[in-house]
């Protein structure tokens, strides 16, 4: 599309030539002259000057380059939404696979695309627009709400609850038993059952192979808007607070609370009944053994606050040299106190 049909699409003010043909959307290093791209951290900014981007979306003009800007207030989420009309994944057309068994009990709403060795069990109900591809599996009581997206081998537990707008990636596991097991008298592990449910909010995201287990009783519940990466752990009994960002090989113990919009990075690990609050941030690698307050930025194993972790870990591989300095001054300080006329070692050696 033309540039300046790009910014009317977008909501950007244009500075340059409107009428360049855009064919796509890529990054600094990659883009050619009919690509559009973006620049949302301003420590990249160096990288503008080398770019043969036709065109950049930018909070401020580009100065000294004669690349066309598009002016967003948020380059990245625009950056985001260009890319979405240049590229939609393939959907495959309405329908049911004749492989697919679906159980006549079953409810399916209209323009479903049911894929290939698809179960749907006994008393589900999906709503409209669906989309499961090849070899889902909906277990018995399943309840599935419209514009739902399940990839490959994604699998639904019996009695789970799932909202609008959301998608499950390759691999998923909605309601999977959770972990729980009781010790008897002889030392062996007696099962629980994990009787409640797994319940997710509209508009959440869950990427290839993550587990939400359902709960011993009550439920685990995924709060709306929260997009939890690939890898991930979801406990039982766990509750993933409205726009929580997981990301990748995280994993909560059971009955962790995460508050809204709380932010995980990689290789987080929260050691359960614990709550972290609003607005919380954690560090990659972090182990979380307890309560994290509300707006709090931790890092580190025991996790705490990371301006603190920061200046910690700069002294950490100094320790080595630190200890043999102060071990080199405490024996100094042994023999200039031998020496002393004072001292009772002093002494002992007078005639």
């Amino acid at each position: 599309m033309k540039l300046q049909e790009l910014a009317a699409r977008l909501g950007c003010e244009l500075a340059g030539d409107g009428a360049l043909e855009i064919t796509g959307v890529a990054g600094l290093e990659q883009a050619g002259p009919t690509h559009v791209t973006f620049l949302a951290n301003p420590k990249y900014a160096p990288r503008v000057k080398e770019t043969r981007a036709g065109a950049i979306i930018v909070s401020e003009p580009v100065r000294g380059h004669p690349i066309a800007s598009l002016l967003s207030k948020n380059p990245y989420h625009d950056f985001a939404r260009a890319l979405a009309l240049f590229y939609q994944p393939p959907r495959p057309h309405p329908g049911i696979h004749p492989t697919a068994v679906i159980a006549e009990s079953a409810r399916i709403g209209e323009n479903a695309s049911i894929g290939p060795y698809c179960v749907v069990s006994d008393h589900v109900a999906i709503g409209r627009n669906a989309v499961l591809h090849s070899h889902v599996v909906i277990y018995e009581g399943a309840s599935i709400g419209d514009d739902f997206c399940a990839h490959a081998h994604s699998t639904v537990r019996e009695h789970c609850s799932i909202g609008h707008r959301v998608v499950l990636g390759n691999g998923v596991v909605v309601g999977g038993d959770g972990f729980g097991f009781a010790k008897t008298a002889e030392g062996t592990h007696f099962k629980i059952v994990q009787s409640g449910p797994a319940v997710i909010e509209d508009d959440v995201e869950i990427q290839s192979l993550s587990s939400v287990d359902r709960a011993t009783v009550g439920e685990t519940r995924v709060k709306r808007g929260a997009k939890i990466d690939s890898l991930v752990q979801i406990g039982h009994a766990c509750v993933v607070g409205e726009d929580n960002i997981i990301c990748a090989q995280t994993g909560l113990a059971g009955s962790s609370i995460l508050g809204d919009n709380v932010l995980l990075a990689g290789q987080v690990g929260v050691s359960g009944h614990l709550t972290i609050h609003d607005n919380a941030i954690v560090y990659a690698q972090s182990g979380i053994g307890g309560d994290v307050p509300a707006g709090g930025v931790v890092s580190g194993s025991p996790a705490f606050e990371a301006r603190e972790w920061l200046r910690a870990i700069t002294a950490f591989p100094k320790l080595p040299e630190l200890v043999k300095r102060m071990r080199q001054l405490e024996r100094r300080v042994a023999e200039l106190e031998g020496t002393a006329p004072s001292s009772p070692n002093a002494q002992k050696r007078e005639p």
